[in-house]
């Protein structure tokens, strides 16, 4: 079985935090200067090893083993949200650094060809899951063309052209190349901790839906106009948040979760009647049935509120990802190398976030592995991971890739 180098990778999994670093977390946005300088870097790793690397018209870091032999890609994207944590993305890229420099090292597995790889913008500052999107062959000219930056407006051609990556082709996948793909993830959650589990196997990823609902009710002075006549917008989407809150967790799943995002009154003044209000809802399960379910719920109430309150509503779904089960084969494989490195401390779970494997998986055998999020707390800059769990998750990976790639789960 290939050891990896403990030391060596939380020193690299902190090196990388470097580009970009804020307070204990980092602040490394699609291709910020920051983002470019890490793949730069991460590129320069993968030469050193004896990849060919290169960085795709995207964004994408490809590290490619000189081998005739079916590849198997192991990572995860290299930006990060706004002033957030070191490891959330960071951690799967360099575990794909670190098992294919592993396996370069030791005898038995030096014909073994890892890939690593670092997606573009999985966190979607400018398009959630571009890289791994683009590389499936998902998305095209006319949807890069009309990207732009969630935060500043900045677009996406401009972004590129800033990167260095006018003109530079996207890489396409080329599925006989490949064996599959493993991704590993802190949780992102607290489930893993709470239980005193140490490996999380992935069983799927959730899927989502994402609406505006808008009311329209009509705006006037909030001193004289009488109670009894008010068609109030702000009401109605109180109302109906509440009765989310009351209706939802009749109808779903066990692990179904939802929430009410952000709600926008207009014109927004306290002597005024909202005569709109804006409400901006999710929901996520793994199952498609229960989506079905939440989403007929939502239209239900949704209806029931508008003639309640008298106001006019308008509901528009504005995101839909389906739900993805990994490969049960790959599964077993990663379950098997965490009851020989942690008996006892693993347990199958599905994720409650999206990630690059379930883009992935539409067109190769993919999995994932997780590792404990200290407190569950992600997205923020006190984001954390347990040495001790880091190094583990990073061995077990590499046990379930070897045994991968000699065939034992295909």
């Amino acid at each position: 079985m290939p050891k990896i180098n403990a030391e060596r990778l939380l020193s690299n999994l902190r090196r990388f935090a470097q580009f970009g670093a804020y307070k204990t977390g980092v602040h490394r946005p699609t291709y910020s200067r920051e983002d470019t300088d890490s793949r730069r870097w991460l590129a320069q790793q993968y030469e050193a090893i004896g990849l060919q690397a290169h960085i795709d018209g995207v964004g994408n870091v490809f590290g490619s083993p000189r081998s005739d032999r079916r590849l198997l890609l192991i990572g995860s994207h290299a930006e990060s949200q706004n002033y957030a944590g070191w490891l959330d993305g960071a951690l799967g890229v360099t575990y794909g650094l670190e098992i294919a420099r592993t396996f370069a090292e030791t005898p038995d597995c030096a014909g073994l060809p890892v890939a690593p790889v670092a997606w573009a913008d999985e966190e979607g500052h400018y398009v959630s899951m571009l890289g791994s999107r683009s590389f499936i062959g998902d998305i095209d000219e006319a949807e890069i063309d009309r990207a732009v930056n969630v935060d500043h407006g900045l677009t996406l051609r401009e972004a590129l052209r800033g990167a260095g990556l006018a003109g530079v082709p996207r890489s396409l996948l080329e599925p006989e190349r490949y064996v599959g793909y493993l991704e590993a993830h802190i949780e992102q959650g607290d489930a893993l901790e709470a239980s005193s589990k140490r490996i999380g196997v992935v069983t799927s990823i959730v899927g989502t839906r994402q609406y505006s609902i808008v009311f329209h009710g009509i705006q006037n002075h909030a001193g004289t106009t009488r109670m009894a006549i008010r068609r109030d917008a702000g009401v109605a989407a109180t109302m109906l948040a509440m009765s989310i809150a009351k209706r939802f967790p009749e109808v779903a799943g066990p692990r179904s979760v939802w929430t009410t995002g952000r709600v926008t009154l207009e014109p927004g003044a306290p002597n005024i009647i909202p005569g709109r209000a804006e409400m901006l809802f999710q929901f996520r399960d793994s199952e498609m049935p229960t989506l079905e379910r939440l989403d007929l719920t939502l239209r239900e109430l949704v209806e029931e509120t508008a003639i309640k309150t008298g106001c006019r509503a308008e509901i528009e779904r504005t995101e839909s990802g389906r739900p993805w089960h990994m490969d049960p084969a790959f599964q077993e494989a990663i379950e098997n190398a965490a009851a020989r490195h942690a008996p006892g401390a693993h347990v199958r779970m599905p994720s409650g976030a999206s990630h690059d494997a379930q883009v992935v998986g539409c067109k190769l055998r993919a999995a994932m592995l997780f590792v404990p999020s200290i407190g569950g707390i992600s997205h923020h800059w006190t984001e954390n991971t347990d040495d001790v769990d880091l190094v583990l998750g990073c061995q077990v990976l590499a046990d379930a890739a070897e045994t991968i790639l000699r065939g034992e789960y295909m």
